[in-house]
């Protein structure tokens, strides 16, 4: 059992670390990462993610690659710039509501350039706005880009959610509203989103993870909860099995970390990550390796629920 800190390469989700811990079972490696602000029972379908990983391993997947996106965090306008066309995707995921709309809107349009006419842009405003400011700012980012594929979790609430969809031409897609739902199977997003995000820690595994997507009845992306490879190989492992996939996902966050814990990295090729067996090996945790006890107390503490 391993606790690693790996250092962001820019604040993401107000953080500039990223740390969790990493363990081995019959099947392979597991990583139990929730974020430091979640308690105990929010923590624990991450454990069950993990623990998927290293006891059971996954179902067998339906495709050989994944679609993926680029992830553009605030930064300046050059910068995202920068990140999109090293990244080889023809798909971007740009965090927006953090800033100003203006600074939102340039970042957007330095995106749009450096992807072409043809690439696919959708954001993320992470439920900061209120029904009213997002109407008003995806109306400014779809024009600024000459179309949004979607917008991500603009508001807090379904309720919410489905007054900006009827507001807005933009796809909605709904990401917190089902993740933190009290149960995921049964909230009922339809008449507010028109993609579902999902993410397989959060949800409790790959296996959990395919019984929401099937609840929700609609198109799924595979979004990464800003893992190293050994986690991220559970979402790929998930995208991979889901019976259609017809977005790019959002599985390409590890560029976002200043190191990985494997050689054997899950980074883009063409705009394509690779569907793996099982999670690669973290051959390389020494680099990042820490002796919190914090994080193995919370994984005895979890566990024990």
């Amino acid at each position: 059992m391993h606790v690693y800190s790996i250092p962001m390469r820019a604040r993401f989700r107000g953080i500039t670390r990223r740390t969790g811990l990493l363990f081995e079972g019959p099947a392979g490696w597991g990583e139990f990462c929730p974020f430091e602000e979640y308690d105990d029972d929010e923590a624990a379908a991450w454990l069950a993610c993990a623990l998927e990983a290293a006891n059971d391993g996954w179902p067998a997947p339906l495709r050989d690659r994944i679609p993926v996106n680029c992830t553009v965090p605030v930064v300046s306008p050059e910068k995202a710039h920068e990140i999109v066309t090293r990244s080889g995707c023809s798909t971007a995921k740009v965090k927006v509501a953090e800033s100003t709309l203006h600074d939102d809107c340039a970042r957007l349009e330095a995106v749009r350039d450096a992807l072409g006419p043809r690439g696919s842009i959708r954001v993320d405003a992470n439920m900061m706005w209120d029904v009213d400011t997002a109407v008003t700012a995806i109306k400014a980012m779809d024009r600024a880009v000459g179309g949004l594929q979607y917008v991500e979790q603009p508001c807090r609430t379904l309720d919410e959610l489905a007054a900006v969809r009827r507001r807005v031409s933009t796809p909605i897609a709904a990401d917190e509203s089902i993740r933190k739902a009290e149960d995921p199977l049964k909230v009922a997003v339809s008449g507010a989103a028109d993609i579902a995000v999902i993410k397989v820690a959060p949800l409790g595994g790959v296996r959990k993870a395919l019984e929401v997507a099937e609840a929700c009845g609609l198109p799924c992306v595979v979004s990464s909860a800003l893992e190293t490879s050994v986690g991220m190989a559970a979402g790929v492992a998930l995208a991979a099995a889901l019976p259609t996939l017809d977005y790019a996902c959002g599985l390409a966050t590890l560029q976002l970390l200043d190191g990985d814990v494997t050689s054997d990295s899950l980074l883009p090729q063409d705009g394509y990550l690779p569907v793996l067996t099982k999670a690669p090996v973290p051959d390389r945790i020494a680099e990042f390796d820490t002796q919190d006890q914090a994080w193995i107390d919370r994984y005895e503490r979890v566990l024990t629920r």
